[in-house]
């Protein structure tokens, strides 16, 4: 059986990482398999459906590096792949199944379902609607007919069970006294998840759906609206929930949640990319750095485990740094650039950028994420702003002042601007005047960058150049009064 599947967000809201975990878990099955990968909108909420939201999606996935063969942007053989967009195709699939007898107008109030429910818990019985107020369908029609409104709920067959393997969770079976009469269409004529969802995974000919476990008590339904259909049910496999470090579901209250937090954060896409893919699955042999091609090798739902999977921020970003480290020089800096330019709000010259890429490497030797460039690398571009709390611990201390006058005494006859001369010329300064290297160099760190934490103080010296070092160690100088 060809594989086919799909990924089916709600535009509600920013794509979430546990989203981003379950498109990919799909998008790597299907090119594992040569099958195909979907993306769909369940836009049926169109009152907190957003453009916005429908974009990031896009936008969020793209960046993970995954493509869809058909659906949204892409089109394919069937189309409309908006639920939005497919509502006569829902209500026509509802009004059948009434015709049929698998399905029914309810006229059951409120007030009426509060008391059944109230009732059976009393009692110790199941709670779930069994459509003990269902009327005839002549009466039905009738009161359709004077203009009454009513929703359409699924006539589920009882008694009876519905069992299926997960391809995760493994044997499944739910007694159908636990399985509400659940409204497929509402008495506006929009259709509810259960219904749109199933019918597109039908008539999208899906063979496997790969989603959170908190939609496994929705199977049932959707396979009994399957067969009702006169369909096989789609393969199900559902994932294990992303909880804190806390061991409570992921919430803000961890941190960020929505993709798009990490792509503004500086985390590089396929450092976010492996460490999904391990949130829940793992290729063996406690590997922790997996290339996409590795994972469309080696990914299978028997590798899936069962238990929740701890998304940890802080795991997240030692990988970003390890991936980050590892990038090519030059790819560093065309990765960075871009958080350089938004933190000077120019352009850099020819000049600037060999000076960029000189200091790249050291740059990138202490980097988590790219964010951090920018702040690391703007003192060579612009004018110095002191960080406030640098100047309080460093700068206020009695050989400073001694340290910075030493150090440009020492500077300023130098014939070669270079790492090497630099470094000889103050560590011969260091001794003579007696100072340690964290009491005589880290003032000139701060006085030069305006921050305690800088790429390599002699590497730094030679980039800036000797002009506008020593400008610098006059302005700290005269920031200190003396």
């Amino acid at each position: 059986m060809s594989v086919r599947v799909r990924f089916a967000p709600s535009p509600t809201g920013f794509l979430h990482v546990g989203g981003g975990r379950t498109a990919l878990y799909n998008w790597v099955l299907a090119r594992g398999r040569e099958g195909t990968f979907i993306l769909r909108s369940d836009d049926t909420d169109r009152s907190r459906s957003t453009p916005e939201y429908a974009a990031d999606i896009v936008a969020s996935l793209r960046w993970l590096g995954l493509d869809w063969d058909e659906g949204i942007g892409v089109g394919g053989p069937h189309e409309p792949y908006s639920q939005s967009l497919r509502f006569d195709r829902y209500r026509e699939v509802a009004h059948r199944l009434v015709d049929e007898g698998l399905a029914y107008y309810s006229f059951a109030t409120p007030e009426q379902l509060d008391e059944f429910r109230r009732e059976a818990q009393a009692a110790g019985a199941s709670p779930a609607y069994d459509g003990r107020f269902r009327v005839s369908n002549e009466e039905a029609r009738r009161r359709l007919a004077s203009g009454e409104e009513a929703p359409i709920r699924f006539a589920v067959p009882r008694p009876g069970v519905t069992a299926f393997t997960d391809e995760v969770k493994g044997a499944m079976r739910f007694d159908h006294a636990q399985v509400d009469d659940f409204v497929i269409l509402r008495s506006d004529g929009s259709p509810t998840y259960h219904l749109a969802s199933t019918v597109d995974d039908v008539d999208f000919e899906i063979s496997h759906v790969i989603r959170g476990e908190d939609l496994l008590s929705s199977t049932p339904k959707h396979i009994l609206l399957t067969e009702a259909m006169g369909a096989s049910p789609a393969t199900y496999a559902h994932l294990p929930l992303l909880m804190g470090p806390d061991g409570s579901k992921l919430s803000k209250r961890h941190g960020h949640t929505a993709l798009q937090a990490y792509r503004e954060a500086g985390y590089l896409p396929e450092a976010v990319r492996n460490y999904l893919a391990l949130l829940g699955w793992s290729p063996g042999e406690d590997e922790e750095l997996v290339s996409l091609l590795a994972m469309v090798d080696r990914f299978s739902l028997d590798d899936v485990s069962k238990n929740p999977a701890v998304f940890d921020t802080a795991k997240l970003e030692w990988l970003n740094g390890v991936y980050i480290r590892d990038l090519p020089a030059d790819e560093f800096v065309a990765r960075s650039l871009p958080w350089v330019l938004e933190g000077l709000g120019r352009e850099l010259d020819d000049h600037e950028l060999t000076v960029l890429r000189d200091i790249a490497p050291l740059v990138q030797e202490r980097t988590k994420l790219l964010t951090e460039v920018a702040p690391q690398v703007r003192f060579l571009f612009a004018d110095i702003t002191y960080d406030e709390a640098s100047w309080k611990k460093v700068m206020t201390k009695p050989e400073v002042p001694t340290a910075l006058a030493a150090a440009k005494a020492a500077l300023a006859g130098l014939d070669v601007w270079l790492t090497e001369t630099i470094e000889e010329a103050l560590r011969g300064m260091l001794a003579e005047q007696e100072l340690s290297p964290r009491k005589g160099l880290q003032p000139l760190r701060v006085a030069i960058s305006g921050s305690s934490v800088s790429p390599p103080l002699f590497e730094s010296m030679e980039a800036l150049g000797r002009e506008r070092t020593l400008e610098r160690l006059d302005r700290a100088t005269s920031k200190l009064g003396t």
